[in-house]
């Protein structure tokens, strides 16, 4: 294993943890609302963070979190830049994580299964 690969790793969970923390105490965008960070990725050489994140609500209401994210995205920025210290500091990217809704529609199309199966 190479030296400084676990960088990448160290780097985003201190973003994972600046922004829950900005996201709760200091962003008064009513867009965000309950938004729950589910992972952070960051790129080897740390320019990149990919932030995915669940939000409550329909699809517009989530689509209005992600727009708020991403306007809130410089100030975001310079609180991971302030917590990390470094000379480099990733540019974020929010996505929804579409996981649990991906789970949900295995579900169901399993559950139709079984059932199909049970009335042969």
């Amino acid at each position: 294993m190479k030296a400084g690969s676990h960088r990448p790793k160290q780097v985003a969970e201190t973003v994972r943890q600046v922004l829950g923390e900005t996201l709760i105490q200091e962003v008064r965008d009513p867009r965000i609302g309950m938004v729950t960070i589910t992972a952070v990725t960051v790129t080897a050489d740390l320019s990149h963070a990919r932030i995915q994140v669940m939000a409550p609500g329909d699809a517009e209401a989530r689509d209005r979190a992600l727009e708020g994210l991403q306007s809130a995205a410089g100030f975001l920025r310079g609180r991971v830049a302030r917590a990390l210290g470094t000379r480099v500091v990733p540019e974020l990217h929010f996505e929804l994580d579409r996981g649990l809704e991906h789970a949900a529609r295995i579900n169901t199309v399993l559950a139709d299964l079984k059932r199909e199966g049970a009335a042969d």
